[in-house]
């Protein structure tokens, strides 16, 4: 409050300045009382009152009474601001007999000018400025005055305008902390049980929290920071009931995708330690915006892409990542059959980015917008109305030169185990060998540029048949042999030859289980 004070004192000081500006030049362009002789107005006693921006006058000139006798007649009075008048102001270059003078320099002030002819020979008069020129000045100080005056108020404007976000702004930052910091002291949650427990034991069939929750559960939630952004919308990292999550924020066009993924979600038998945990999915909005809530746990290593960033691996961390991701495409890719079973699911979009890291080292599956279900009752594939397809640079060749069965389930999780060797390969890459570790890189990263286009990758996996390099020290080492063998036949350029996601989750885990007998293992949460 004392800097808006100091504002307002400010602009008071600004606005009393061009006050008293305007009241002085004011001062120069007032009426003057003229004296006048001959007067054609009798009631003036000699006296004649000009406009604002008129003149006093006083004038001599000779006439010639014969060859030898000339009269001398003055005669004083007021000009108007007309252009033909003024003009008599300004003695000319060419001597005449008369010889008029101008003032504006205070009342009566044309009874003391100086009027003799011997200044008919001058270019200029005595004071060195013409009237013209004193009345050209005179618009441009007012021109100037009305700028100045103009860019004045302008910027007061806008510092008044800037001071109120600020200041706005500011509150609301206070207010958002003093949320954030209550949020972590609520109790919402009894002690001793977690958001996990809360919905386990809420919701039987695993698939988030009850649907009379989830609909007022946006409005509780206190957004932290971004921490991420993609082509449906925004993630952020939120509170809600003291604990983290993640919330996934969708742009209004992306309403499908957000349905779509909540529907998969909301999945019965769905929940797995390795596919992302949903908790909620809300609305929030007014009658001018709306934003579309998913909200999951909150897992801080972020994507697997930027934990292999930042983190070299022994072989253990690189089996644990290997391993758990496969559990988790394998539980998506399963039918449970039951009364209340669980569809077949294929991911259509497996890269690094859409793999999260678990504290505990291990990896979930999320990001399911693009994926389909297999209904085996009706033998059809709920595929998303969505125009997506995936990510070029994970996109298998069947996929890439169109020839995929799109009424075949199987022909959906076949391209599913391309795009997950190439994930392999990516994972195994940050594995230390004797001491060397290469850089964490994307797949085809020294064959196409950055963001490749269809056709930049259906010239290198469909016609020349390349495939991600694998180093030959990898060859002499136990375990990445055996990723080595499992990645290549996920490359398999025939679909129907590709491993399976179960095949591959048992052959990983037998590596897993003989290290742990070797070496002690990580601890799960």
């Amino acid at each position: 409050m004392a800097d808006l004070r100091l504002v307002g004192c400010k602009i008071y000081s600004v606005w009393g300045t061009l006050l008293f500006v305007l009241l002085f030049y004011a001062s120069e362009v007032r009426a003057l009382l003229c004296y006048c002789h001959p007067c054609y107005n009798s009631d003036t006693n000699g006296t004649c009152k000009t406009s604002d921006t008129g003149a006093c006058y006083a004038s001599k000139s000779l006439s010639s009474i014969d060859e030898n006798e000339e009269l001398e007649t003055l005669t004083w009075g007021c000009f108007e601001p007309v252009e033909e008048i003024l003009l008599q102001c300004t003695p000319s270059n060419v001597p005449h007999k008369w010889v008029t003078k101008c003032c504006k320099e205070g009342e009566l002030c044309n009874l003391y000018l100086n009027l003799t002819l011997a200044e008919l020979d001058l270019d200029l008069p005595d004071d060195g400025t013409s009237d013209r020129e004193q009345r050209a000045e005179s618009v441009s100080k007012l021109a100037l005055l009305i700028s100045i005056v103009s860019v004045t108020v302008f910027l007061i404007v806008l510092l008044v305008a800037i001071a109120f976000i600020y200041f706005r702004y500011k509150r609301q930052e206070l207010r958002r902390r003093q949320l954030l910091v209550d949020s972590e002291h609520e109790t919402f949650i009894p002690p001793g049980q977690s958001l996990h427990h809360l919905i386990d034991e809420s919701s039987g069939s695993g698939s988030g929290l009850p649907l009379i929750v989830q609909r007022t559960i946006a409005k509780q939630i206190t957004l932290v920071r971004s921490i991420g952004k993609g082509r449906f919308g925004e993630v952020w990292k939120g509170k809600w009931r003291g604990e983290n999550v993640a919330v996934k924020i969708f742009f209004t066009t992306e309403e499908q995708s957000w349905f779509r993924e909540t529907e998969l979600y909301q999945t019965v038998l769905l929940r797995h330690d390795n596919i992302l945990g949903f908790i909620a999915a809300d609305i929030k909005g007014t009658g001018s915006w709306t934003q579309l809530y998913l909200i999951t746990d909150y897992h801080e290593n972020g994507s697997l892409y930027d934990y292999l960033h930042l983190h070299a691996l022994d072989t253990s961390e690189m089996l644990y990542l290997a391993h758990s991701a496969s559990c988790g495409l394998s539980h998506l890719h399963v039918e449970i059959f039951g009364t209340r079973g669980k569809p077949a699911i294929a991911h259509r979009d497996i890269k690094s980015k859409n793999i999260l890291v678990r504290k505990n080292g291990t990896c979930c599956i999320a990001d399911l917008g693009l994926a389909v279900r297999y209904v085996s009752e009706t033998n059809e594939v709920d595929v998303a109305s969505n125009t997506r397809c995936g990510t070029r640079r994970y996109m298998s060749p069947e996929v890439l030169d169109e020839t995929m069965n799109k009424n075949h389930f199987d022909s959906y999780k076949q391209a599913d185990m391309y795009s997950f060797g190439l994930v392999l390969w990516e994972i195994a890459r940050r594995c230390v060998i004797g001491g060397i570790v290469h850089d964490a890189e994307l797949p085809y990263y020294d064959y196409v540029p950055q963001d490749p286009s269809i056709e930049d990758m259906r010239k290198i996996v469909c016609i020349e048949r390349i495939r991600p390099t694998i180093p030959d020290v990898w060859y002499h080492d136990e375990y990445l042999k055996v990723m080595c063998r499992v990645m290549s036949e996920c490359w398999n350029p025939s679909p129907a030859a590709r491993l399976t996601c179960l095949r591959i989750k048992k052959t990983l885990g037998r590596l897993v289980e003989s290290i742990e007998s070797t070496t002690k293992p990580p601890k799960h949460q």
